[in-house]
């Protein structure tokens, strides 16, 4: 069961344009992002990109980079087709890793691909993360999900899920952090599926999965995974890096 990482970036971005090859720490993001995929234990990492800036980049650093179609709905529908042109076969593992998570860990890797060792029917993976900064907990650009008692996700949201009634109900809130693993044969199942509703409200790829009834098991990290979405975001990643994170 071959195990690939594939990461998606594409150039267009209406909030910070070219970020895959915005440096942080005077290195491009894809690079941070590509080298710590490279030390979990996979057979290879890939970028899947729409853009010969972002190929030439990833090869520049000693990289694997494919050129994939605009026409992609999102990073998943990127990912598979990069599995059929790196000719993938239908049991091996796709890890999606987003190209703007230059902190990701190596191990959220490991640890996102378990459950397919045990479950190998298993459709799709992904990971949650106990809120520990307050502000994500209401802030729109970090998703929140609740999963069912087998750990499998019931939703994925931008608003703040669980809501408590009562102010004094206890709860802790789980982020969903953008890493995904799938057997090659779901992806060729997911990208036939028509767009959700759901997914069209809240712009969330994953809840097409779960509005077309297949499951998606969340494992837990330990590991926080922040996101670049804003150029504010850039100088929170780069003092995290400096400390050691």
């Amino acid at each position: 069961m071959k195990k690939t990482v594939i990461i998606p970036a594409r150039w267009g971005s209406s909030r910070l344009e070219g970020k895959p090859l915005h440096p942080i720490n005077g290195i491009p993001m894809i690079q941070h992002v590509y080298q710590r995929c490279a030390r979990a234990a996979v057979d290879a990492v890939v970028v899947a990109t729409d853009d010969m800036r972002i190929l030439k980049a990833v090869e520049a650093f000693g990289g694997k980079a494919v050129i994939t179609s605009e026409k992609n709905r999102s990073g998943t529908d990127r990912v598979a087709d990069a599995a059929r042109i790196l000719e993938l076969l239908p049991d091996d593992i796709l890890v999606n890793v987003q190209g703007d998570q230059p902190l990701i860990h190596p191990s959220c890797i490991d640890e996102v691909t378990a459950p397919f060792e045990r479950e190998p029917d298993l459709p799709m993976a992904t990971l949650g993360y106990v809120i520990q900064d307050t502000r994500e907990i209401h802030d729109p650009k970090d998703v929140k999900l609740v999963r069912d008692i087998r750990g499998n996700a019931l939703y994925f949201s931008r608003a703040t899920i669980p809501h408590a009634r009562d102010e004094n109900t206890p709860v802790s809130h789980i982020k969903h952090l953008g890493v995904y693993a799938y057997t090659r044969r779901f992806l060729d199942i997911f990208k036939d599926l028509a767009t959700g509703q759901l997914e069209e409200i809240e712009k969330l790829e994953q809840l097409r999965v779960l509005e077309h009834g297949y499951t998606i098991r969340v494992v837990m990290t330990p590991h926080d995974s922040p996101e670049v979405d804003l150029p504010e975001d850039i100088l929170r990643i780069e003092t995290k890096i400096k400390s050691g994170s």
